[in-house]
């Protein structure tokens, strides 16, 4: 949720670590700060708002003369340990007393936070027993100052002094602490060491030579270092200029996974275009290419990234569930018809949030099929370990080498997508679906319904998209010019049938997370009881038609739905495939798409949807890649 990054090196950290907030920002932007350890003093600078207003007051910062109440423009400047945090508001306000890094009581600590504290309100309270003055609102503060007490005491008792001390400090205040949190913190009595936490929260290390990083996300420091440790559940890590010492709460050395980063810094540049988000729509032939890379062995075999699972074990599953949150929901979704036509198992599609709070029926027989881009999603998570509780079988489909859902699944599909930096999912979606493609098919073939020749039918069909899409993006720009027509319009609806349903659900979430309007997806066959009243004169309505090679009867039904809601004044935006004069006497605007088979058809027909809402929303004026109120990673409940 929010980005956190951490220096220790040779060089001046401020601009580093700035650098990496600028590629984090996408994962919180309502507020920014830094903290900067210098010649014995801790120098900290934070701001509400975007990562612009905090440079702006760095920039006059260092203007200002040595020795007066704002020294340190200088020393904020030259310091070669550093933290930094861009905030996506949990506790108290997107406000500069409650932006982080948080000072403890003494001055001398700073700590930045991802996630919630759940006990905060009663750790809060002991410590104002004790006279910590308060000047937050946020539960990161509790943190501050329990570390700095934990410094104190352990100074006291003639521990000796460095950085073993911050980190035995660390632990002691995770064993207080309970939810999900990434802690990093530095002192400036401890110079050229910054220790970091976590639990249930996203945090990674990069290698580096003759210094080392800390992020949430490994976009901050690749444009440094490649090189990466993945670290496990529960663990503390200190890192320095020249060494990373990793252990667990208790103090037990612990390892991390060592692993290499596959793509480089101009990967999350924009490349000129005018937004992350149009880049990674341009992206999506390429990520469906590098997904479906190697996928298919000598052999004919689907081929997963890391497989826990013996085939008897995928054989004995009796029913899939698959978790998922917004858009990998909506992908899940389109999965269920995939899976079911090709495995004949049952599967059925639950949001993460609600899965464990209904007390679903699992065991051995049930496979859980895990969508996140992130890895972090907290709901995703928590849907998980109650699977795994109920001893059923996890499968994850992730977009992060080395996140926390992959880590604990029995199986891993990784998507490759590359970096997503635009809130508002694109790319993800698309190689989503692919990957719930090949697991269905992976499952079909393991238990001898589908012959690898069937399934390299079907991968055939999957590895001719990345060059419909081509041609879909080439000639996107009648969509464009819809969209600003568009721009004022009160509500926009979407309906299809089939997988198309899913797609509209897709369509109409894209619009109201990027251009604040009221958009609603519907089954089409619902649209009789009771969507309908909402169609008035003018109203837009997108339709998703399906195939009508493939399933004749559902093309059908829909182009008299179409008709319907033409005869109520609705204006119709209709997605058919190119070669379907059916539907032009009935389409204000018609958006033609690839042929491609039904099951896949999402992979076509999305795509058009998600250059709408970029373009309304750009129309509209609105930042395209940093909504209101969304981070891109939700990694609290």
């Amino acid at each position: 949720m929010c980005g956190i990054v951490g220096y220790a090196g040779a060089r001046p950290a401020l601009g580093i670590v700035l650098d990496g907030l600028r590629r984090l920002e996408y994962r919180g932007y309502d507020s920014a700060g830094v903290a900067v350890v210098h010649d014995g003093e801790l120098l900290t600078e934070k701001k509400a708002g975007k990562l612009a207003n905090l440079e702006k007051a760095l920039s006059e910062r260092s203007t200002v003369e040595p020795g007066s109440d704002l020294d340190g423009g200088a020393g904020i400047a030259l310091g070669t340990t550093a933290i930094g945090h861009t905030r996506w508001a949990t506790h108290g306000g997107p406000t500069d007393r409650n932006a982080h890094p948080h000072r403890a009581h003494d001055g001398r600590v700073a700590v930045i936070h991802n996630g919630i504290i759940e006990n905060f309100a009663k750790l809060r309270a002991e410590l104002e027993r004790q006279g910590v003055e308060f000047v937050s609102d946020t539960d990161t503060e509790c943190a501050a100052h329990l570390l700095a007490g934990e410094l104190a005491r352990l100074r006291a008792a003639g521990e000796p002094d460095g950085p073993h001390l911050l980190a035995a400090a660390m632990r002691q205040v995770c064993q207080r602490l309970e939810g999900a949190f990434t802690l990093l913190a530095v002192d400036a009595g401890i110079p050229g060491a910054v220790v970091g936490a976590r639990r249930n929260s996203p945090l990674v290390v990069g290698r580096g030579v003759g210094e080392n990083y800390l992020a949430s996300d490994v976009s901050a420091f690749i444009e440094h270092t490649r090189d990466a440790v993945e670290l496990g559940q529960d663990q503390v890590v200190l890192i320095t200029a020249d060494d990373i010492e990793i252990t667990d709460f208790a103090g037990r050395p612990a390892s991390g996974k060592d692993f290499h980063i596959g793509w480089d810094a101009s990967a999350a540049e924009k490349g000129g275009y005018d937004y992350f988000m149009l880049k990674e729509i341009a992206e999506q032939p390429q990520a469906v290419a590098d997904t479906l890379l190697g996928r298919l062995t000598e052999s004919g075999e689907i081929a997963l990234d890391e497989v826990r699972l013996t085939d008897q074990d995928l054989r004995d599953v009796d029913k899939i569930f698959i978790v998922a949150c917004g858009t990998a929901y909506h992908s899940g979704m389109v999965a269920k018809y995939a899976i079911e036509h090709w495995t004949r198992i049952p599967c059925e599609v639950e949001l993460a949030s609600e899965f464990r709070y209904r007390d679903p029926v699992l065991d051995r027989s049930t496979l859980v099929v895990a969508i996140s881009q992130s890895g972090e999603t907290m709901d995703t998570l928590m849907a998980l370990r109650h699977a795994k509780e109920q001893k059923a079988r996890v499968l994850a489909i992730c977009n992060t080498n080395g996140a926390t859902i992959p880590r604990e699944s029995d199986a891993v599909l990784y998507t490759h997508g590359g970096p997503e930096i635009a809130v508002a999912s694109t790319k993800a979606f698309l190689t989503q679906l692919v990957a719930c493609y090949l697991i269905g098919l992976h499952l079909a073939q393991v238990r001898g319904i589908k012959y690898a020749d069937e399934v390299a039918a079907v991968v055939a069909q999957l590895q001719e998209m990345p060059e419909k899409l081509r041609r879909l993006l080439a000639g996107i720009e009648p969509v464009r010019e819809l969209a600003r027509e568009l721009r004022n319009a009160p509500q926009v609806l979407f309906i299809g049938r089939h997988v198309g349903f899913p797609v509209a659900l897709e369509g109409a979430l894209k619009l109201k997370e990027l251009a604040y309007m009221h958009a609603e997806g519907f089954a089409a066959g619902e649209l009789k009881h009771g969507p309908i009243a909402l169609i008035d004169q003018g109203t837009p309505v997108v339709c998703i038609v399906p195939s009508p090679a493939g399933r004749g009867v559902l093309h059908d039904k829909i182009v008299s739905n179409i008709q319907e809601i033409r005869a109520r004044g609705a204006r119709t935006i209709v997605i058919a495939e190119e070669g379907d004069r059916t539907v032009v006497p009935y389409a204000d605007h018609l958006i033609p798409v690839p042929r491609t088979p039904t099951l896949l058809a999402p992979l076509v027909t999305t795509v058009p949807l998600q250059v709408l809402a970029c373009e309304i929303a750009a129309a509209r004026g609105h930042d395209v890649d940093q909504p209101r109120n969304l981070a891109k990673s939700v990694t609290v409940e």
